[in-house]
């Protein structure tokens, strides 16, 4: 029997497990975060954002959440995803390919032409994942400096 993946929007109830498969930052800070994002994207009706979710016979094994944003210096408004993730356990599985298609396709109707994203040059798995999907370096450049305290 073979077990069917379903990408769906969020749901309020999707909470807790996204907030357990977010793999990234302090662990105590998630929630507060979450609740923000959830607010944003799942409990309101804003237009423009989009917050996915992939999962296998009623487990969420996976999120993924993004936007249409104008952005400064004459950048025309684009898409953008800003969250992604997977459960390790369904890892190379495709999830993460098909949500990515699935919120590009919301992206598509919403307007925009182009995607983007933002990933720390550190971080080998999201950078590997986002260039396989066919994301380059764009036209802009983050600049960035610290602001001392004094």
């Amino acid at each position: 029997m073979t077990t069917q993946l379903t990408i769906r929007n969020a749901l309020p109830s999707d909470f807790d497990a996204v907030v357990a498969l977010d793999l990234v930052g302090d662990s105590d800070d998630k929630p507060a975060y979450w609740r923000g994002i959830f607010d944003r994207y799942v409990t309101t009706d804003q237009t423009g954002g989009f917050f996915l979710v992939a999962e296998i016979s009623g487990e969420v094994i996976g999120f993924i959440v993004g936007e249409v944003r104008a952005w400064e210096f004459g950048s025309p408004p684009c898409g953008w995803v800003f969250a992604l993730s997977v459960a390790p356990k369904s890892r190379e599985m495709g999830v993460g390919e098909l949500m990515f298609k699935e919120i590009c396709r919301y992206l598509k109707q919403a307007g925009v032409t182009t995607v983007r994203t933002m990933v720390d040059r550190k971080n080998k798995l999201t950078l590997s994942f986002f260039r396989s999907q066919g994301l380059r370096t764009g036209r802009y450049i983050e600049l960035e400096k610290p602001i001392d305290n004094s």
